[in-house]
């Protein structure tokens, strides 16, 4: 690692002493085969040495075969980067058609804001529990599933002749979308390192970006060619081609994964997918009601429960763990340096960049009278900032580290704040062209902001763990998202202006709230700099 608290040499091996000691990451690998089996030591290999996915193969592997690049993993990574695109796409592309929605089947406003947020529940729900189970059986297997199920699950929705129908497809489809997006973190664990892995990452995040960006745009076309009546159901069709192409193509560039031994046994833990499970949900739920504005049918203090459920959850797995098992999640993980500080900068910025979406889109359509279409295109600088600078950000993430994630939190401050100015002083329908600039600012920051610090994160996790870990990573993403926007909406709502609810002030004070978490962030990762430093000092 150099002294901009760059990355060092990405750990892809844990070595197994065969004595249940911790590995140099911290990782606990006693008796683990690393694909979720448990061994008798005698039955392993003859050496008790991992092969290059952590897993003890019970067989010698030739140097070269760990060291050597996939020669399609450029081919690999277009297959998941489209999957993600499509996941992805699905979030910011329903919001434009509820209106559509609601007329075309008598959807409530209850019903709406399931559409919206059943999705994001059961995203959060599945993610560490399928990239535990994806490093176990293999990512490719559980790539293709996600991707069936989630096409599976748009087809339902396009057909759903009911709210509750389309209400319940939404919730497949969420599971699936966390079914499939912890392999796609894994997969490019598994078949990037150094250098490469950065640029990979940074693809991740400018196609998030793009998704971001094109999503409410191509809703609103979607919608004016084919009319409300019809086009929201093609909003969900779209995928099915995507999808159908992707599963094709896992199956000619993804690894196949590697053959089990005979003698070990799978040990996914469902007690502990189950005790996190309902942590997950009770987390999340009040978060999402809230977020939603009015009144919550779920009270906040449920929201306490799922603390106290995750603190079960840990004592679940160290008991799990002292009596030789293999648990959803190997609390080692947060011993790796650098996960846990890039844990927390992730989790507590995506509280605050994602209310910015949230708030201006509202603001835009109740306020200003734009269309659906009109807003998405107003926050369309922010979204295409962030996929260009994403991009770049992978291939600098190598050499300036966690600078550069501190680096982007700074423009993201200032991006936000001078947001926060143009909206005192511009207002009417040319408020959109005014917010471009600022919001382009907050974009480039935000896009070397969230790829290089998942690649910082997951530097020197395991590969035999990186589903587990990136599952983990982004259901903290997905809890700090629904709090950020409950706790911003909650603002913006709460206003009392001469406009009344949802009105500039609305705006001004819940713009200044996402600007105290970015900054939040931002101390975060000055401290991660600092104790990077100090390391490497040391």
């Amino acid at each position: 690692m150099n002294d901009s608290g760059g990355p060092s040499a990405p750990s892809t091996t844990a070595p197994d002493t065969g004595e249940g000691t911790a590995d140099d990451t911290g990782v606990d690998s006693a008796a683990d085969t690393g694909d979720g089996s448990s061994e008798d030591p005698a039955e392993g290999s003859s050496d008790g040495s991992l092969d290059d996915t952590g897993a003890t193969g019970g067989r010698p592997t030739a140097p070269h075969d760990a060291d050597a690049p996939d020669p399609r993993r450029w081919k690999a990574l277009t297959v998941c980067l489209v999957a993600g695109f499509m996941t992805l796409l699905d979030v910011s592309i329903v919001n434009v058609a509820l209106p559509s929605i609601q007329s075309g089947i008598g959807a409530s406003p209850s019903d709406l804001q399931w559409v919206v947020s059943g999705y994001a529940l059961t995203f959060g729900l599945t993610l560490v529990g399928s990239g535990r189970i994806g490093d176990a059986i293999g990512r490719r297997t559980v790539f293709i599933i996600g991707v069936v199920l989630f096409g599976l699950a748009s087809f339902a929705c396009g057909l759903a002749g009911s709210a509750s129908l389309l209400v319940a497809a939404r919730l497949v489809q969420g599971a699936a979308g966390g079914i499939l997006n912890p392999q796609v973190s894994g997969l490019i664990q598994e078949l990037f390192k150094g250098r490469e892995r950065g640029r990979a990452f940074g693809m991740l995040g400018a196609t998030i970006g793009i998704s971001t960006a094109v999503g409410p745009i191509v809703g609103g076309l979607i919608i004016s060619a084919l009319g409300p009546a019809t086009g929201w159901r093609w909003i969900f069709f779209v995928n099915l081609p995507i999808a159908v192409g992707a599963v094709v193509l896992a199956k000619l560039w993804l690894p196949a994964p590697r053959p089990r031994s005979k003698t070990s046994r799978l040990d996914l833990d469902p007690v502990g997918v189950g005790l996190l499970g309902v942590a997950v949900v009770t987390l999340l739920l009040p978060l999402v009601e809230t977020g939603r504005g009015g009144t919550p049918s779920v009270p906040w203090w449920v929201a306490l429960i799922g603390l106290g459920l995750i603190g079960i959850f840990v004592q679940w797995e160290r008991a799990y763990t002292r009596r030789g098992r293999s648990p959803l999640v190997d609390l080692g993980l947060f011993t790796v340096p650098g996960y846990s500080p890039g844990a927390v900068v992730g989790t507590i910025y995506f509280a605050g960049f994602t209310g910015i979406f949230f708030v201006l889109t509202i603001y835009f359509q109740q306020a200003l009278g734009y269309t659906p279409l009109q807003a998405g295109l107003a926050v369309t600088s922010f979204a295409a900032g962030s996929a260009v600078s994403a991009a770049v950000g992978g291939n600098l993430v190598d050499r300036f580290g966690r600078v550069l994630v501190t680096v982007g939190l700074v423009t993201v401050l200032v991006g936000l704040i001078a947001t926060d100015i143009v909206l005192g002083l511009v207002s009417g329908p040319s408020t959109g062209w005014a917010l471009a600039v600022p919001l382009l600012v907050a974009g480039i920051g935000s896009g070397i902001v969230i790829s290089p610090n998942v690649t910082l994160t997951l530097a020197d996790i395991p590969v035999a763990r990186a589903g587990t870990a990136g599952g983990l990573l982004q259901t903290g993403q997905r809890i700090g998202t629904a709090a950020g926007i409950a706790l911003v909406g909650a603002v913006f709502f709460a206003s009392t202006g001469p406009e009344g609810p949802g009105g500039v002030g609305g705006a001004i004070a819940s713009l200044r709230v996402a600007s105290v978490l970015v900054t939040v962030a931002l101390v975060a990762s000055v401290l991660d700099l600092r104790a990077r430093r100090h390391r490497d000092a040391a």
